[in-house]
């Protein structure tokens, strides 16, 4: 391949003497430049395949039709979609290709990857709980994929990178709802009582209007709670089984968080004047934060919390040392949701008493 001469010249000679329009076969400005693959980095990458007209990612697309970026415009075509997220501040991260490549380098399977015969017979109070936590945790997951698959479609082609990534994590919440679904029911226990108010994610996350107050409240707030959880696993899993679970759960979880993170940098230092409006989504996160941190004694009645106490305390009869561990569990939740704030570029609400009073507590267990 030269990259000097036009090997379709001819042919767009015979075709536009007959009428013909052949400019699509118009020579792109990568033409003639293969890639140096370099194998040690793991293969050929997303991030490694863009250059040229195709890595240009426009502010703003006029994108309606599903052409790939870098594709060429026709005329005439019929519009694909509406895609209302088609500017680059509502959607953009830098990251977004390499986070989308660690999701499918690092798939797992819940039949194959999951020691499930280490499982063996447990206390009732014990297996009871497991099964307790394992449905309120598949309903979480439900929540968790459903809510950004709803996005998916509504993101121009122009910025396939995130989209790409939303599709994994589908996926990753997919293949959690089914590993908690086959722990409740593999050990003669089986699905217990539904959770009713998810006060670990929050509420209101399928509520947004706008996908940056969608990740907001689900990628900074929910999903990294529960994060917090699958990182304590090892304090309430009682075979390698559960401990596998809670390890490749988290390794997930902690990509769904990146990109949140990410996300949020980005759109605090490229468009200035959502500011204040991403703060009103923090403040209103902090809320379901708190109440899942304090010891409030109707937060105390929820089975997902009685069930994470007596998993922590090693019985019913221990349910009282297990609340006070649940209680380190939450303000730890809440410290690393700060760092999480921090790192995203909002920090200053933790200095200009803008961040909920009582989170002050935890801010300085923390420093």
């Amino acid at each position: 391949m030269v990259a000097t001469q036009d090997p379709f010249a001819a042919y767009k000679e015979y075709g536009q003497e007959r009428g013909y329009d052949l400019r699509w076969l118009e020579r792109r400005d990568v033409w003639g430049q293969p890639l140096e693959l370099d194998t040690d980095k793991g293969g050929l990458l997303l991030q490694d395949v863009d250059h040229g007209v195709a890595a240009e990612v426009p502010e703003e697309s006029r994108n309606m039709t599903g052409r790939p970026r870098g594709a060429v415009t026709r005329s005439g075509v019929p519009r694909a979609g509406q895609y209302p997220v088609r500017t680059k501040a509502d959607i953009w991260l830098r990251n977004g290709a390499e986070l989308y490549e660690e999701a499918v380098t690092r798939q797992w399977s819940s039949a194959t990857d999951i020691p499930w015969q280490t499982i063996e017979d447990l206390p009732d109070d014990i297996e009871r709980a497991q099964c307790q936590l394992a449905t309120f945790l598949t309903e979480v997951e439900f929540v968790a994929g459903d809510v950004p698959g709803k996005w998916i479609a509504n993101v121009t082609p122009d910025y396939y990178e995130p989209r790409m990534f939303l599709q994994s994590q589908v996926m990753d919440e997919a293949r959690h709802l089914d590993v908690f679904r086959k722990r409740a029911l593999v050990n003669g226990g089986g699905l217990m009582r539904r959770a009713g108010s998810l006060a670990v994610v929050g509420a209101n996350i399928d509520s947004s209007r706008d996908f940056t107050e969608m990740s907001a409240r689900l990628h900074i707030t929910g999903e990294g709670s529960v994060l917090t959880l699958f990182r304590t696993g090892e304090l309430m899993a009682y075979n390698e089984a559960e401990k596998h679970i809670y390890r490749l759960c988290a390794q997930d979880e902690s990509r769904h968080v990146a990109f949140g993170v990410m996300h949020l940098q980005y759109i605090g230092h490229s468009d200035t004047d959502r500011r204040e409006e991403i703060q009103q989504y923090l403040d209103e996160a902090e809320q379901s934060l708190v109440n899942g941190a304090g010891q409030n004694p109707a937060a105390r009645g929820l089975p997902s919390n009685a069930a994470l106490a007596i998993l922590l305390g090693g019985g019913e009869d221990k349910m009282e040392d297990g609340f006070n561990t649940l209680l380190a569990v939450r303000q730890r939740q809440v410290k690393e949701y700060v760092q999480r704030v921090r790192v995203a570029g909002f920090g200053e609400r933790f200095e200009n008493g803008r961040a909920m009073p009582v989170l002050e507590q935890y801010i300085r267990a923390g420093a």
